[in-house]
């Protein structure tokens, strides 16, 4: 791993959380991710399944996380498979944890080699009634390959038909909304890695400029920091490239009166982070620009001193809407009458800015996290609303990522990130 060692404290308390809201007599089961082919004998990196990853901290393939708080023996309470290394697996592919490693990196005792978990599992499945399987129930998801996952529980189901299932989801989106301190230290790395970027990105952009130019910029910046690259793939969108929400091709050229939309975040110890600057290419916004960038920056302000312990997702994102309303007005891209006739199924600032506010973040871009319940202390969400005008020939977004606070408004784990148009402005053209 490149990031430094997290103490195996947070797994610790993540463990005993989980493991205080499962049913008696039960085992929960958590698998890495796979590694996923290419072609020929090409495969994609590895990226370690977040919740086994949240709950063991053990950040490598072909582990196999236990849980079994009423094991008869108590060391089979918590238990941790990982892969048997050995002299040619060394040689090609790097070390791999020991067992000693292994209850370093996760606080857990017992630890087996991957080679006995058919034989202890059958046998811990002897004293269970209730398994817990670990499907993915993330509002955004869309999968279509099976996993590990998948194809662990089509095995049990079939080995094992007499026992009762349940769902580890619900658990986890309960307890993983809810950051610890470590995870918010580790957050706020992530961002100031970010932070680092972005300074970066100031200094060299200039007329003529391409996209892809700058993501190396930030992934040159964000690797150095070490962190693995970015969080999510980049979004660097200049004139009205802008106007393509997901717009990830990033190969064209940057004209000076145009502005540049960038989406990017580092992530940092599996941890993301979620930035969205807009800054012009020749370092000075027009009078429309800055409007329109004013704006934008007004109502992210209100939206984030809505993030208070029990708001409700769904409410806030209307009341959002109605502040955005206003400025869409001020700025005559609306009027009274487009209000008064709108849709309520598709408000009239849709037309304006058509996404969401806010998304929980933390292990993933797009977080677990309860969205139905009122918010709580320590939930951490991003705040980004944007304006895109195609007939204009731009769009601005910005976005920052902050921690709900018990009292008081929230804090920004972006706070040193140049937001304010003149400091953008001033930055961009300071002499070297």
């Amino acid at each position: 791993m490149r990031y430094a060692q997290i103490p195996n404290s947070l797994f610790i308390k993540n463990r005993k959380k989980f493991m205080a809201q499962m049913r008696p007599k039960s085992l929960a089961v958590f698998n890495s991710n796979d590694i996923y082919p290419i072609s020929a004998d090409s495969t994609m990196p590895f990226k370690q399944h977040s919740d086994i990853f949240y709950l063991s901290g053990a950040d490598q393939e072909e582990t196999i996380l236990v849980l079994f708080p009423d094991a008869m023996d108590k060391k089979h309470r918590e238990i941790l498979f990982v892969r048997e290394t050995n002299e040619h697996i060394a040689v090609w592919e790097g070390a791999k944890l020991t067992k000693e490693q292994a209850t370093e990196v996760s606080g857990i005792a017992t630890i087996y080699w991957l080679s006995d978990f058919d034989k202890v599992f059958f046998d811990l499945m002897t004293e269970a009634d209730t398994i817990y399987f670990n499907t993915n129930e993330h509002y955004r998801q869309a999968v279509e390959t099976q996993t590990r996952e998948d194809r662990f529980i089509a095995m049990v189901k079939k080995e094992f038909p007499a026992h009762q299932w349940a769902k580890s989801n619900p658990i986890l989106q309960q307890i993983r909304g809810v950051k610890e301190p470590e995870e918010i230290e580790i957050m706020q790395r992530a961002c100031d890695i970010t932070e680092k970027g972005f300074r970066r990105i100031l200094k060299f952009t200039k007329p003529d400029v391409w996209e892809h130019e700058l993501e190396a910029e930030y992934l040159h910046e964000f690797i150095r920091n070490r962190s693995r690259g970015f969080a999510y793939t980049p979004i660097i969108a200049s004139g009205n490239n802008a106007n393509v929400l997901h717009y990830v091709e990033n190969n064209q050229q940057c004209k000076s009166g145009d502005l540049i939309l960038m989406d990017v975040g580092a992530e940092y110890a599996n941890y993301s982070s979620d930035m969205t600057r807009t800054i012009p290419v020749n370092g000075k916004f027009s009078k429309r620009q800055r409007e329109v960038y004013d704006a934008v920056l007004r109502v992210k302000n209100e939206a984030t001193k809505m993030l208070v312990p029990g708001t409700l997702w769904k409410e806030y994102h209307k009341e959002v809407g109605k502040i955005m309303t206003s400025e869409l007005i001020g700025l005559g891209l609306l009027d009274k009458s487009d209000v008064k006739n709108e849709n309520p199924d598709w408000p009239a600032y849709k037309k304006y800015f058509m996404h969401g506010t806010s998304h929980q973040i933390g292990l993933d871009t797009h977080d677990y996290g309860e969205l139905k319940k009122p918010m709580k202390a320590n939930m951490v969400f991003t705040v980004e609303p944007g304006i895109y005008i195609p007939d204009e020939g731009f769009g601005i977004r910005l976005e920052d990522d902050v921690v709900i606070q018990e009292n008081g408004e929230p804090f920004n784990l972006m706070r040193n990130i140049p937001i304010e148009a003149e400091e953008i402005e001033e930055l961009m053209n300071a002499k070297a």
